[in-house]
């Protein structure tokens, strides 16, 4: 079994799931099957589901809010007017960790809808604590397996933005595949997009900024705002975890696209 520690956002915590082989390993005909490949891709996790511990703040939180702030998983597409009681654009934030930059965006931008994915529980108790002490009316929360989320719950052309910041790199090279910002799952994002919507990703490891920029590149409905590299975006708030990055004399790399119009397509 392969033991694995994980740092994710601002906690540590250990699993002991075993990671799943390589679907492709041995099956040269699969690696020329997209539509195969497509179906594995998404049965291949992009995280490990931990059990960590809540501190009571955040025990208490998820028991009081999760009713009123925690949109439940199903097979059916969100009406976010519904949702939200108005028509104001609506961010993805795809594993918010514990929350901390996610409530801070969402408190700034009080006419931006913000829906957070995450399936870390102490990190939901925690983000249901600060939307609770900073009254937010314009943040929700789905625990529930993000790509999951994207195909059973989000409209096409739904979506005006996505936040990636510090997914798990996953570094070593036999475990890529389950990368995050990657074909085919970029091109489950970029079919979410409205036409000028954007996707922004932020990592401290250099190697993994690099395969996400040239798998952005090659999604076929996106298209670069800058030449490579983002510049920093000035209202995205600093996460612990990027301090740690920080501290660690590790480079913070960005990335930002954007959905392309359809004559530009």
């Amino acid at each position: 079994m392969n033991e694995k520690i994980i740092e994710e956002k601002d906690c540590a915590v250990e699993s002991t799931e075993p990671l799943p082989e390589d679907p492709y390993a041995g099956n040269d005909s699969l690696k020329n099957n997209s539509s195969e490949i497509d179906k594995i891709r998404r049965e291949v996790k992009t995280y490990v589901l931990r059990i960590g511990r809540m501190t009571a703040a955040q025990e208490r939180a998820y028991s009081e809010l999760s009713a009123a702030w925690c949109i439940p998983f199903e097979h059916k597409k969100i009406n976010f007017v519904e949702i939200f009681g108005n028509t104001n654009p609506i961010v993805v934030e795809i594993g918010f960790g514990m929350g901390d930059a996610t409530a801070k965006i969402a408190a700034a931008n009080p006419d931006i809808n913000y829906l957070g994915i995450e399936v870390h529980r102490p990190g939901v108790g925690k983000l249901l604590g600060e939307i609770k002490r900073r009254e937010l009316k314009n943040l929700f929360i789905i625990e529930h397996d993000a790509l999951e989320v994207l195909e059973y719950m989000i409209g096409d052309n739904s979506i005006n933005g996505f936040h990636i910041f510090f997914p798990d790199p996953w570094p070593k090279k036999r475990h890529h595949k389950r990368r995050l910002v990657q074909r085919p799952r970029t091109n489950l994002m970029a079919q979410k997009l409205t036409p000028g919507g954007y996707l922004y990703f932020v990592t401290d490891i250099i190697e993994y900024a690099e395969f996400a920029l040239e798998e952005l590149t090659a999604t076929e409905m996106l298209k670069n705002k800058y030449d490579g590299f983002a510049e920093p975006q000035e209202w995205r708030s600093q996460t612990k975890f990027e301090r740690k990055g920080l501290q660690a004399d590790r480079v913070i790399t960005e990335l930002y696209f954007e959905k392309k119009a359809k004559d530009e397509e």
